[in-house]
């Protein structure tokens, strides 16, 4: 049982070892002439005025969350496809309980103007 997550720990292993050959490549031999005018912070082309820092409107976040949120369950869609058929009418009764869930959560957030953009 343990041997089926074999090439998945390898693969983890290989990306993660690549990514880090490529930031330490970028790092060794990337080029390291620092400027006033590129360590400036850089906001189309003007020069910034006031602080760098500026609160943001808690929507953006919930949008960003949502977005996250809707997108994540929705990859929970292929491997039920993928076995469906094996699961018969219960998987199919599943499926239908997890999207009625989906819709009141989604019906419930546009209730309350989350999807509102103004």
């Amino acid at each position: 049982m343990i041997a089926d997550y074999i090439p998945i720990a390898i693969l983890i292993f290989l990306s993660t070892c690549l990514a880090l050959m490529v930031i330490i490549l970028g790092h060794l031999f990337g080029p390291k002439r620092p400027t006033e005018a590129k360590g400036m912070a850089y906001e189309s082309g003007m020069d910034p005025i006031g602080p760098g820092t500026r609160q943001m409107p808690v929507h953006f976040y919930l949008i960003a969350v949502l977005f996250i949120l809707f997108d994540i369950e929705v990859i929970f869609f292929l491997p039920w496809a993928v076995v469906f058929k094996r699961l018969g009418l219960f998987g199919l009764i599943e499926m239908l309980v997890f999207i009625i869930i989906l819709l009141v959560g989604y019906v419930y957030a546009w209730k309350k103007g989350a999807l509102e953009w103004d």
